[in-house]
């Protein structure tokens, strides 16, 4: 598959763009907090159903920024109707001159079923260290991550993080893996129009190194027909 069209591609940008049906939003981008990615393997997944088996990326070992760019969709453009366009990871403040989707790391890099996607059932994406989830969640063979951590009626499950607009912005949370210490987390957000697959998206400089890696939510820019 060819490069994506870069002008239409919207991630952290800020201002007028177009939805798919070529109607019309304005986006906003927001600060979401650091990952840790650490291992340089970053997994994207939906974290209430796929936390242990994300799509995995690599990029340089590090800890890099997480922002949500934002859509405004209402008709009178008046914020009365938000949905989340991208979730981005980024990798560097470079300029990006490309953008190309995500292959699967174990696919041979031919055809659409090979991209990076994440599937989404539970209305959320998020990015993660990969290489940690195994050390920082508990054994889910002892422990119910749902019961446990996801809904478990406190202010501190991830549920609730999420919906509380003092933690960082209604939708999105930035979580430590419980028994990380702190050295790895997970960064949250809703889905844009919700469940469904979504692809992973590089934008890289000049020199072909990657800038970002973004969930494209596929609420603002023209849909790609090739995804299927």
């Amino acid at each position: 598959m060819s490069d994506l069209d870069l002008s239409t591609f919207y991630a952290l940008r800020e201002g007028a763009a177009t939805q798919p049906d070529g109607g019309p939003c304005r986006l906003t981008t927001h600060d979401l907090g650091t990952l840790r990615a650490r291992s340089g393997q970053v997994g994207a997944c939906d974290p209430f159903v796929y936390l242990s088996d994300p799509a995995v990326e690599e990029v340089p070992p590090g800890d890099y920024p997480v922002r949500v760019t934002v859509a405004d969709v209402s008709e009178a453009a008046d914020g009365s109707h938000l949905r989340e366009a991208y979730l981005s990871l980024v990798l560097s403040d470079a300029p990006s001159v490309r953008a190309a989707y995500a292959r699967n790391m174990n696919g041979s890099a031919t055809g659409s079923h090979d991209l990076g996607i994440v599937g989404v059932d539970a209305g959320t994406v998020a990015f993660v260290d990969a290489a940690a989830i195994r050390s920082g969640m508990p054994d889910p063979r002892v422990q119910n991550w749902y019961d446990a951590l996801f809904d478990n009626g406190t202010t501190s499950s991830w549920f609730a993080l999420m919906d509380d607009p003092g933690h960082l912005r209604a939708g999105c949370a930035n979580i430590p893996l419980p028994l990380s210490e702190g050295e790895a987390n997970v960064v949250l957000a809703h889905s844009g129009w919700g469940d469904g697959a979504y692809p992973l998206v590089f934008t890289l400089d000049a020199a072909g190194r990657p800038t970002g890696l973004h969930i494209d939510l596929l609420v603002a820019g023209p849909l790609d027909p090739d995804l299927g």
